[in-house]
């Protein structure tokens, strides 16, 4: 294979072992990316000349590192962050990025020592909170404003940055959806070497937001290791786990694991329980439970709290025993911040069917692999939340629960597909061929960052932002107009604002042409005397393309039939499934028919 250039600009042998600076939580910390840390280094020890950095704030790692490596944990240094260098034929820094506190000294190393970023989690957002607004560890609370946070997510996302930032101004609380919404995570990537991401889905994503070019961005298969598998040793283990948690033997027990926030879709699963599919499940509860929220109470609201068992974070070896003794796991997840779910691959090589939701990185997973549950339908025709995600997790997984053969079936293909896709040593590999590809000459580098654009952020749309004005003009109408005729008319739509108009086929936020004729003497109005009234209200006609600041557009609006009495034409443009903002900015004309 060809060489490699190195930082010092010499080649870099492919046989020749890389140096690596490794920057992650740990244990004892209480994080799935500790955990596959911990996983990952024996097999990079093998492999690279490896340091650790002791992150600060958190536990002494030095323990930690001895269970995970045996006797190579001489082989390994830890390394104070002082200790990263960019500085030619220094180590490479692997940044483990996530979007909790655990990573605030992570970000910000990353962000003075660029390197290469493992993104555990598509979106920062709440990251970006916890570093500047939060109680956590980070920059000085007492100078942690809003201004501060509005700064760094205007950096991030501009205008619409802004309007997420606002409630925060106002209210003193932000919009979890807009967390999910805007990532904030674009200065961090394009500072660095290259980055590693776990999943298709969330290597897309980059690229096509934006943030990094194709060559910039890998996806790497997480590393987990696959679990010894006696069944009978498995079963004891089971019912050990239940006997010592008070789980009965003799009912089905679902089980959900992992940090609980109501992304995981847990108050789904407690409400579940109620459906007559699985009235007779119980269902364990497994990690620690995100404050302000309360899967008991939802529970006892639902009549099902004698079936709901609360546990609270388990540590590695017990979740693993806690996940043997369930028989279907749970892994539920909308909205998503990217994540791919270390919980779940370790379900699946433990072997237990995993139901998942049907949405963003785990629609990828195969079929065979996996049940998925489809996300709630948007609204019912009657205007309220239908609430089919319910319905669809109790059918589901109540049919499961009563097919003992398809159940050792999604097991089986389970343990398959992560010993044949996510071994450690594989994982490892990929990680260091990574690195490799991104180990270029530091000019060539310097050079590719000083052309580097600004991240883009998209111009303002009719979906959020309030500004909607522009004027209708049209042609055809020119009195006089005899009565009962037809004519064909033809609108010219200007934008005179600074918002793209976005075409409508969105559903949400799509400009619409609106038309009414109206007889205009309320006798005729009320007669209903066949005076034109199919051509009252006719249907909205949607703009074909998006319409930018400044621009026009031409419509054809049909043929349109005089009425036989006085009458008024009216059209306007209308905003779909949202209210117009200002009656006297947006486009609209009238005619009165004499």
């Amino acid at each position: 294979m060809s060489a490699i250039a190195s930082e010092t600009g010499d080649a870099l042998a492919n046989d020749d072992p890389i140096a690596i600076d490794w920057v992650s939580p740990l244990p004892p910390v209480a994080s799935g990316i500790a955990d596959y840390s911990a996983d990952l280094l024996p097999q990079l020890a093998a492999r690279c000349r490896l340091r650790v950095v002791q992150l600060p704030d958190q536990p002494a790692i030095r323990p930690g590192l001895e269970t995970a490596l045996g006797d190579a944990v001489d082989d390994v240094a830890v390394i104070a962050p002082g200790d990263l260098s960019a500085a030619p034929g220094a180590p490479l820094p692997i940044y483990q990025m996530g979007n909790n506190r655990y990573h605030v000294a992570v970000h910000d190393l990353a962000m003075q020592t660029p390197g290469i970023v493992v993104l555990h989690d598509w979106v920062l957002h709440h990251l970006l909170v916890e570093r500047i607004l939060g109680d956590g560890p980070g920059p000085d609370p007492a100078r942690s404003t809003f201004a501060d946070y509005r700064a760094a997510i205007v950096a991030e996302h501009g205008w619409l940055g802004d309007a997420i930032a606002r409630p925060i101004r106002w209210a003193g609380a932000s919009s979890d959806a807009g967390r999910f919404a805007l990532p904030a995570h674009r200065r961090l990537l394009r500072q660095q070497r290259g980055v590693i991401v776990h999943s298709r889905w969330a290597a897309t994503r980059l690229v096509e937001d934006g943030v990094l070019a194709p060559d910039q961005v890998a996806a790497v298969a997480m590393g987990i290791p696959l679990p010894m598998r006696d069944p009978a040793t498995q079963r004891a283990a089971s019912r050990a786990f239940r006997d010592a948690h008070a789980l009965p033997h003799d009912r089905p027990l679902l089980g959900s694991f992992g940090f609980q926030t109501p992304i995981k879709r847990t108050d789904v699963a407690v409400r579940a329980l109620a459906e007559p599919a699985l009235a007779d499940a119980h269902l364990l509860i497994a990690g620690t439970v995100s404050p302000g929220f309360d899967p008991m109470a939802i529970a006892r609201a639902h009549g099902v709290a004698e079936r709901v068992h609360l546990l609270g974070f388990l540590d590695y070896d017990d979740f693993e025993r806690a996940i043997a003794a369930v028989d279907v796991c749970l892994n539920l997840r909308y909205p998503t911040a990217g994540e791919t779910s270390a919980s779940l691959l370790r379900i699946l090589a433990v072997g237990r069917p995993a139901v998942v939701s049907d949405f963003a990185q785990f629609a990828e997973l195969p079929d065979a692999l996996v049940i998925k549950v489809p996300l709630p339908a948007a609204r019912a025709d009657d205007g309220a939340q239908a609430d089919t995600e319910v319905a669809a997790l109790a059918a589901r997984v109540g049919a499961l629960l009563a097919d003992d053969a398809a159940r050792r079936s999604y097991a089986d293909r389970a343990r398959a597909h992560i010993a044949a896709r996510h071994a450690p040593a594989d994982a490892a590999d990929a990680v260091l061929t990574a690195c490799r590809t991104w180990l270029r000459p530091a000019a060539a580098r310097a050079a590719a960052t000083a052309t580097a654009q600004p991240a883009t952020v998209p111009r303002a749309t009719t979906l959020l932002a309030a500004d909607f004005t522009g004027n209708l003009t049209i042609e055809g109408a020119d009195l006089p107009w005899p009565p009962g005729t037809r004519r064909r008319l033809r609108a010219v739509l200007h934008n005179r604002s600074d918002v793209r108009w976005l075409a409508g086929s969105r559903p949400e936020g799509g400009v619409a042409l609106a038309m009414s004729i109206r007889p205009s003497g309320s006798a005729n109005d009320a007669a209903g005397d066949g005076t034109g009234s199919k051509d009252r209200d006719r249907p909205w006609i949607p703009l074909p393309i998006d319409l930018e600041p400044g621009a026009a557009l031409p419509i054809d609006l049909g043929e349109v039939r005089r009425p036989l009495g006085p009458a008024r034409i009216e059209i306007n443009a209308q905003l779909m499934n949202r209210p117009p903002y200002d009656e006297r900015t947006r486009p609209r004309w009238s005619l009165e028919l004499p």
